[in-house]
């Protein structure tokens, strides 16, 4: 069942149920209104990733700021998105099988859909569904640039592949899909823009032998936050899928710019609300957000504006703190934590909390959330 939310308009931080989403609406704003101003100069069309979010009133707030559309990782994802609204939707991943294939099909028949494929036999499942239905579904080649992950090699392969999706009844060949995650979370920038760069290459390759092969690539689509000016420096990518920037996470705070500092270019503006529920002894207090409202793949949270207090310690319902002097929070205190990770950490929730200079305006569905086929 979907939670209770934890706030209504016109609350306070302190009224506010714990643990909970936070929204900093205006630091959420002012990235909204970094990336477009930064996409718009550069000349290229933006494709927030929604994965990050889950939600289709953010998709939206992207597109009238721009945004082309959105993207996701799930098929789940994508209906429910529909469903709110947005009407151009890339699911940056595969999608297979018989059954997925007709969810797809009759999807592409009320948006414009496009999809990524690596295989054969999932051109076959995708153009049979959409003859049945009399749908026509975008794809994309995916090719690995890096990531290690799912993707055909950059070049002939990836050409053939590209040829049966021509030639396949229902589908229309895109372009491709070039995405280096790993590059993402390379902290130093140079052997960052490095990377990007040798991607890039492996992409422009292949395009090169695409259009060789008489075949028109309209979209090359990749980029994430973490790479988002070496993207653009780069040349590869007409279309970006950076998402983690409408949040930030403690994670992409690590990232280096060129001069060693760290990057500001987008702020913090998820948290997670929670109350200090016990304070055994002056070096030690437990909050009330632990494995099961945070996630740690990124490693623990940051506390906001608690200078020495560390998160140490998660269990399932319980967060340590470490306390470098005594008296540093009380019982009962609320503290704002900065995610590790914004995306798995959404997903842990049914709600946003949308506060403004300490009052709650907005309160928004995690809509998508444990969308996971």
């Amino acid at each position: 069942m979907v939670q209770p939310c934890p706030a209504k308009i016109g609350d306070t931080l302190d009224d506010v149920v714990t643990p909970a989403l936070i929204v900093d609406l205006d630091a959420y704003e002012r990235n909204l209104g970094t990336m477009a101003a930064l996409v718009e100069r550069a000349g290229l069309r933006l494709r927030p990733h929604a994965k990050t979010h889950k939600s289709p009133e953010i998709a939206l707030a992207q597109m009238a700021r721009g945004a082309v559309g959105a993207c996701c990782q799930k098929l789940s994802e994508a209906e429910i998105l529909a469903q709110g609204g947005v009407g151009d939707i890339l699911i940056a991943n595969q999608v297979v099988g018989a059954v997925k294939a007709v969810r797809a099909a009759t999807l592409a028949q009320r948006v414009r859909l496009a999809l990524c494929v690596d295989h054969p036999r999932n051109v076959e499942e995708l153009s049979t569904a959409a003859r049945t239905l009399e749908a026509s579904i975008d794809v994309l080649v995916e090719i690995d640039v890096g990531n290690r992950r799912c993707g055909l090699p950059p070049g002939g392969s990836a050409v053939a592949l590209a040829e049966r999706v021509a030639a396949a009844p229902g589908l229309r060949f895109l372009g491709l899909q070039a995405y280096h995650g790993g590059a993402q979370h390379i902290r130093d920038f140079r052997e960052r823009r490095a990377a990007v760069r040798q991607a890039a290459e492996q992409t422009l390759r292949t395009v090169e032998a695409l259009e060789a092969a008489g075949l028109d690539c309209e979209t090359v689509t990749g980029g994430g936050t973490g790479t988002l000016l070496h993207d653009i420096e780069a040349g590869a990518l007409n279309e970006l899928q950076a998402g983690s920037y409408v949040f930030m996470d403690a994670d992409y705070g690590r990232n280096l710019a060129e001069d060693g500092t760290a990057e500001t270019r987008f702020e913090s503006a998820l948290f997670v609300l929670a109350t200090v529920m016990s304070h055994p002894n002056p070096q030690r207090a437990v909050l009330d957000a632990g494995l099961k409202a945070l996630a740690m793949d990124s490693g623990p949270p940051l506390l906001k504006g608690v200078p020495g207090a560390t998160y140490t310690r998660a269990s399932d319902e319980h967060g340590v703190l470490d306390l470098e002097r005594e008296n540093l929070l009380a019982h009962g205190q609320r503290v704002l934590l900065i995610p590790g990770h914004c995306d798995p950490t959404v997903n842990l929730y049914d709600w946003y909390v949308g506060v403004r200079r300490g009052r709650v305006e907005q309160v928004w569905p995690v809509a998508a959330r444990g969308a996971l086929a």
